[in-house]
């Protein structure tokens, strides 16, 4: 019983829940229908006004459209319009062109009409000048040889003596021509030269006497020479070891000669010989000691001496190399010349020689003061002196203009600048000056011998001497070879080989003397 009636309420339950399905979906398609309908409706509602609102926007394209195209129909009608203007402009420009063509082609035919019949008019004449022509040669040729019947001459000798008459009088012309122009601007040249020059030397106030390197020692007694050389000699040995110098002591009273190549080891053994002489105290210790002292002291010495000069000539911005090799210089002479008064005397030179020539000072007294510093090598070289001064100069950066001038103050390189040959004769001054060298005697003599060689050496000349000192040269020409107008011409090739042939200091006067004399005797 019990198990019917929970059967039935299960079956209750059951048709319950399918009952309310069936009337919860009735109740759902209905709203679903009429949900359905409403979006129907409301579809077509948006359709409608998207058809509406689209036609609006076809119409309003279309009218813009409509707009747009009447815009670009009056411009391009506008445009075509100012074309066809400016076609027609073009059009009338070429027909006035054109007519103004045919005027100048109507023109050019009338004028080529008028040259033709011009030229028809010079051929006919060129064949009548044709004709004298051949007429005139063949008188011509007839004139000629009867002159030549007449003077028993043909035409070709006539013509070649008439040759060598005329170029050798123009020769001599043309000589004595150039001869006077030479003279004249020699002359002037001369002038303002010796001018400038005179006042540099002037202005310069330098005495021409110099001193000389020191290689003798004075003493008061020869009891000084034992105790120099020492028992058995250790004392002038551990001395000439000491400072490499040479001691000669002899016979001679009260000198001792210190002989060395070097100026500054020279220096330094008198220094030291001094000090020890002075002191009393002489034996290898206080030898040693007094060279080094001595050396330290001539080191210094020579910085100083070289710092000294670069200011009393207000020149800066010197390699302390330069500087010590300036220094050194005061221990170097050439020719018995002290080097250092030499390279100052060129300085102060070279700047006043610039200086009148308007050119730059500074520079001019920088290369005149270096020029020589090729002539304080530390080893023998085998350059000369000029060259390795202009290798030291760019090695320690001084000024291209300065290193030309100090490479070819003696022609061993091509000058490039103004500077190099006021160095060049600043050096010549300096150096030919009377008394400011000593000059041997053989290289003197050789000088001259080779001056009067030269001028031999040329047709004509009998004699030549060389006087003053070999700053002139008097050439005797025999007067039957050689006639006054030729003596211009020899003076000039003699000038000319000296200048190529010899080297010499300052310059060479050269006076050629033709003399005719004519004796008579009357008895």
């Amino acid at each position: 019983m019990k198990i019917n009636v929970g059967i039935s309420a299960f079956m209750g339950f059951f048709i319950g829940i399918i009952t309310c399905y069936f009337l919860w979906k009735k109740i759902i398609f209905k709203k679903y229908i009429k949900f359905l309908k409403k979006a129907v409706n409301k579809s077509e509602k948006i359709i409608k006004n998207a058809n509406e609102k689209g036609e609006y926007i076809k119409r309003i394209k279309i009218i813009h459209a409509k707009k747009k195209f009447f815009e670009l129909k009056s411009r391009y009608e506008r445009n075509i319009f100012f074309k066809e203007k400016r076609i027609i402009e073009i059009e009338n420009k070429i027909k006035a062109k054109e007519n103004r063509l045919y005027k100048k082609i109507e023109i050019f035919y009338k004028k080529k009409n008028k040259l033709e019949s011009n030229i028809h008019v010079y051929n006919y004449n060129i064949k009548i000048l044709k004709k004298r022509e051949e007429k005139i040669k063949n008188l011509y040729y007839k004139q000629i040889k009867i002159l030549e019947r007449l003077s028993n001459f043909s035409s070709k000798r006539a013509k070649n003596e008439l040759f060598k008459t005329i170029i050798g009088n123009a020769k001599i012309q043309a000589q004595s021509h150039i001869q006077n122009i030479i003279e004249e601007s020699q002359l002037i040249a001369k002038k303002e030269a010796k001018k400038i020059i005179i006042q540099a030397i002037q202005r310069l106030g330098i005495e021409p006497t110099v001193e000389n390197s020191v290689s003798i020692l004075n003493i008061e007694s020869d009891d000084v020479k034992g105790r120099v050389i020492g028992r058995e000699g250790r004392n002038i040995k551990a001395l000439e070891k000491a400072t490499g110098v040479e001691i000669i002591i002899d016979d001679t009273p009260e000198v001792i000669l210190l002989s060395c190549f070097n100026p500054i080891r020279r220096e330094i053994a008198r220094l030291s010989l001094t000090k020890l002489v002075i002191d009393g105290r002489i034996n290898p210790t206080k030898i040693e000691e007094i060279v080094s002292k001595t050396k330290k002291q001539i080191e210094e010495e020579i910085i100083e001496i070289g710092k000294k000069n670069i200011i009393d000539l207000g020149i800066h911005n010197i390699h302390p190399k330069l500087i010590k090799m300036i220094g050194k210089m005061k221990y170097r002479s050439s020719y018995g010349q002290n080097l250092l008064q030499h390279s100052r005397e060129v300085a102060n030179l070279a700047s006043i020689l610039s200086s009148e020539l308007g050119l730059d000072t500074k520079l001019a007294k920088r290369a005149g003061f270096l020029h020589d510093i090729g002539k304080i090598p530390e080893s023998e070289p085998e350059l000369p002196h000029a060259i390795l001064g202009m290798r030291w100069a760019e090695k320690y950066g001084e000024n291209t203009i300065v290193c030309n001038a100090i490479g070819s103050h003696h022609d061993e390189i091509e000058m490039k600048t103004l500077i190099s040959p006021i160095i060049q004769i600043s050096d010549s001054i300096s150096g030919s000056r009377p008394g400011i060298r000593k000059n041997s005697f053989e290289s003197y003599s050789k000088r001259l011998k080779n001056l009067e060689d030269i001028a031999l050496s040329f047709y004509g000349v009998n004699k030549a001497f060389a006087i003053k000192a070999g700053r002139e040269l008097r050439v005797i020409v025999e007067s039957n070879k050689i006639n006054d107008e030729e003596t211009f011409q020899l003076s000039y090739n003699i000038t000319e080989k000296i200048k190529n042939e010899m080297t010499y200091p300052g310059q060479i006067k050269i006076t050629v003397i033709r003399e005719t004399r004519v004796i008579q005797i009357a008895r």
